[in-house]
């Protein structure tokens, strides 16, 4: 009995392996040459590799098999993957690769000016796609499409029970415009939530179904002057999940750089976003927030630079739109963003903004500039639709920060009377200026009443000066420090430049940061409150005494 479990046991191996040998010997590379190809070649070598995307979009490919595009040379139209699948143990690849005599070490480039998509991945799992630039800038005449947008790259499930385990790495999309140049915008377009009129994206994972899309991992891409939103997640009822969004620059979008509707457990880090919001280009959208999240839970954000926003509204480094919960920042720099620093609106649970730099945030003016909302350092906002009853957000800590505002600005603050459980503590509030309390402003103002907000703790913050938190916010700090911590390059927009030289100001000055009394559950499991003193030492780049103060 014995001797025949061993037979059976090695049995196994042995057609286990010859599966394995299997799928490797029977995986192909399909090549794709612009110039040198024919798309009645049968793809399998340079030699006789196929001409265009569209031949090549046709290919079954199978787990393992490799589509393989030339550096240096340009294809037109996009390409299209539906209903492929690879494995774990082999994904479907497409990428870019150096070919015979063109030694470019500039990856191919898809030019889909006038088509909907540069890439198009539905209904289709396991697959990697790399080294490819992607650009559309407007159409042609003959060669305009109605479609509703102009994406770099759309993902998208149709049919599927569940989509995924896609990785999009390497990849520079640039120019992505619906329009050509000298198409105006109406001037009302960016007083719209997002917009109505036709524009180009970056990324786009989309999911408006029962359908899943799980296990995304965007990388390493560079995405510039796109006319809306450079990275974006769409789903409905958290049917997005599982994505990491991770070392992108993203720049000059005319819409936010980063933005998640409907999605769960998403992390992103080590990014950085630069003029988000851009109107350089009257076909940009001109309004944008690095990042912001709605109706979205578990996000974690860190170790990004949020830079430049601009905008008549919104536009903060990063924010959290109504309807979230266990939306953690931290670690970010945020600096020169039109709209502010913290803003949290309506209906959120459980959200914080930790050990961030905030430098020069919220210097907009409401009436200046087409401006319709206020720039704001803090803003805790009551609104979650226009036709809903306003509602503050609940159990909201916001500690540990450092924010930093020069004398030419007037740091505004808003907090919504209907906001339940805040805390603020072991920040500090180096505002050079004067400080102002005013409403909030998100299409509807907050309403002015003798009520204020619950379940408050706000204590042990270090002030410049008296001024640093004006009356009329309706609370105050309960325990507050005042002095100069005597940053090492105040402006500067480097993690560095917060170190404070008056080390014995905030040394040992700092308080245990515990869960509010009204919060039963805490933040997202792994990044639990615990009543514990947080580690100022681990924060960006470890050095000590960073962006607050200093706990005992």
């Amino acid at each position: 009995m014995k001797n025949n479990t061993m037979s059976l046991y090695y049995k196994t191996i042995i057609l286990f392996a010859v599966f394995l040998f299997c799928t490797n010997m029977f995986a192909k590379d399909y090549f794709v040459h612009p110039k040198t190809g024919s798309d009645t070649n049968t793809g399998i070598s340079k030699k006789h590799a196929f001409k265009s995307l569209q031949r090549a979009s046709k290919v079954n490919l199978k787990p393992g098999d490799r589509l393989l595009l030339a550096h240096g040379e340009t294809y037109t139209n996009g390409l299209v993957i539906v209903g492929k699948k690879g494995t774990a143990q082999k994904p479907i690849v497409i990428t870019s690769i150096v070919w015979n005599s063109n030694k470019s070490l500039s990856p191919a480039i898809i030019n889909f000016k006038g088509l909907p998509n540069g890439v198009l991945i539905e209904d289709s799992s396991f697959l990697e796609l790399s080294n490819i630039q992607l650009t559309a800038n407007g159409y042609s005449e003959d060669s305009k499409q109605n479609s509703k947008m102009r994406c770099g790259i759309l993902v998208r499930n149709n049919n599927l029970d569940a989509m995924g385990h896609l990785v999009i790495k390497n990849i520079t999309i640039y120019n992505i415009y619906y329009e050509n140049t000298g198409f105006n915008r109406g001037k009302d377009e960016v007083r719209t939530a997002n917009g109505t009129q036709k524009y180009g994206w970056g990324i786009r994972v989309m999911n408006n179904k029962t359908t899943i899309i799980d296990d995304v991992k965007i990388m390493n891409c560079s995405i510039s002057n796109v006319s809306h939103t450079g990275i974006k997640l769409t789903g409905i009822n958290k049917n997005i999940s599982n994505i990491k969004i991770l070392d992108n620059v993203v720049k000059h979008t005319g819409g936010p750089g980063i933005q998640m509707s409907g999605v769960t457990s998403v992390y992103v880090a080590n990014n950085t976003i630069s003029h988000s919001g851009n109107a350089d280009d009257t076909r940009k959208w001109g309004r944008g927030s690095g990042l912001w999240t709605w109706g979205s839970s578990h996000v974690l954000i860190e170790k990004n630079e949020f830079l430049y926003a601009n905008g008549p509204g919104d536009s903060a480094g990063a924010h959290i739109d109504f309807n979230c919960d266990n939306i953690v920042l931290q670690y970010n720099i945020s600096a020169y963003n039109a709209g502010g620093f913290c803003e949290i609106l309506g209906n959120n649970y459980n959200c914080a903004y930790r050990y961030n730099i905030s430098i020069n945030d919220g210097y907009r003016i409401k009436g200046k500039n087409g401006a319709f909302q206020e720039g704001k350092i803090l803003w805790l906002s009551g609104y979650q639709g226009g036709n809903k009853e306003r509602k503050g957000p609940v159990n909201s800590y916001i500690y540990n920060n450092t924010i930093y505002s020069d004398s030419t600005i007037v740091s505004k603050i808003a907090i919504d009377n209907t906001s339940n459980g805040i805390l603020i503590a072991n920040n500090i509030f180096y505002l050079e200026g004067d400080s102002k309390a005013v409403l909030g402003d998100q299409y509807k103002p907050d309403k002015v009443s003798g009520d204020l907000a619950k379940n408050v703790f706000f204590k042990n913050n270090l002030f410049l000066n008296t001024k640093s938190w004006p009356a009329g916010v309706g609370i105050v700090d309960e325990a507050p420090i005042f002095g100069n911590p005597d940053f090492v390059n105040k402006g500067g927009i480097k993690a560095e430049d917060y170190i404070p030289k008056n080390v014995s100001l905030i040394k040992n000055k700092g308080i245990l940061v515990k869960l509010l009394e009204s919060d039963a559950n805490g933040l997202i499991q792994s990044l639990e409150l615990k009543p514990k003193k947080d580690i100022i030492g681990n924060v960006i780049k470890n050095i000590p005494s960073l962006g607050a103060i200093e706990p005992k």
